[in-house]
């Protein structure tokens, strides 16, 4: 999904509040996204541009 929006890890994981670490846990299969970070990614999948627009980014 990181790639499908062409977004370096750090600039991913700013732009959506998440720690690098966590997402290169998650890349790397060490852990899967919970809870409301599963929700946030969800719609990153599907709509990025307007996640991008309402946080501000």
């Amino acid at each position: 999904m990181r790639a499908r929006v062409g977004m370096t890890q750090p600039q991913f994981a700013s732009a959506f509040g998440i720690s690098v670490a966590t997402l290169r846990h998650w890349e790397r299969g060490d852990r899967s996204p919970q809870g409301p970070a599963r929700v946030l990614l969800n719609v990153v999948a599907k709509e990025p541009d307007a996640v991008l627009r309402a946080l501000g980014s």
